[in-house]
């Protein structure tokens, strides 16, 4: 792990850094050739193409932890703390601006084997072709813009980390259907949930429980890590181990086949 501050400031002054050997500027064009005069009729959170569960063989789910940045910027350090006391791993997908608030934290939370690192995009947008608004939040306008917003913090996690992240969840996990096609052609699969956990981290405690206790085999679950003021804590800490005494284990994404489907 190369120190943050300094990669930080290698991203952000260097124009010539690839990823996957390609030249930024160059995927992103061609991106914007690829699907630029592409129309979507389809706006969800559950498309076709959007993981929502994964396969398991057993009572198996998975964890994972937005960390949205701007307003968000925040750290449930006692989440984190509980995790790491119970040995539960976690996918964390965390955004450019919130990495660039908690350079510290962020290194801290990569050096972990129990977590992986995966991208929730650069200025945490809805993934859109043409400027789709999800929960007051427009979308990105273009397919180059999209583009940018999944290959930039693509970048940065991977010269923080020296791992390349496999996942994409957008801002707000909203999609079109150009927007997933685009996203797959860049190399990343999309993680979607069936178990909204807390809501943008506006549950309490007791519906944070509640909702985890939904879980099935194979549940992909959503929470937040931004907000330690939440109840997102204290719930995950009332209902895992409930879930571990009904027999759950909890995976994190890495090295997980998709589904045949896609879905």
């Amino acid at each position: 792990m190369r120190p943050a501050s300094c990669v930080l400031a290698l991203f952000f002054f260097t124009g010539c850094l690839t990823v996957r050997n390609t030249p930024i500027q160059e995927r992103i064009r061609a991106a914007e050739k690829l699907f630029g005069a592409q129309q979507p009729l389809k706006w969800s959170e559950t498309l076709e193409g959007v993981e929502t569960r994964i396969p398991v063989s057993g009572k198996q789910a998975v964890l994972t932890l937005d960390a949205c940045g701007s307003d968000g910027d925040g750290y449930d350090r006692e989440l984190i703390d509980f995790l790491r006391e119970q040995q539960i791993p976690a996918s964390l997908f965390i955004n450019a601006r919130w990495i660039r608030k908690n350079p510290r934290i962020f290194e801290d939370l990569a050096r972990d084997p129990l977590f992986t690192i995966e991208n929730h995009g650069t200025e945490h947008r809805p993934a859109s072709v043409n400027g789709r608004s999800a929960y007051g939040i427009r979308g990105t306008r273009s397919a180059s813009e999209l583009a940018q917003e999944v290959l930039e913090n693509a970048l940065e996690i991977e010269h923080l980390t020296g791992r390349r992240p496999l996942f994409y969840r957008s801002g707000t996990a909203y999609y079109d259907e150009i927007a997933v096609r685009l996203i797959h052609s860049l190399g990343f699969r999309i993680a979607g949930f069936d178990i909204l956990g807390d809501r943008g981290a506006s549950y309490s405690a007791a519906e944070v429980e509640e909702a985890l206790l939904g879980a099935r085999p194979g549940s992909l679950i959503i929470l937040h890590m931004n907000h330690p003021e939440s109840g997102t804590a204290e719930g995950v800490r009332r209902a895992l181990p409930q879930l571990k005494k009904a027999g759950f284990s909890f995976v994190n994404l890495e090295g997980l086949p998709p589904k045949a489907d896609g879905h």
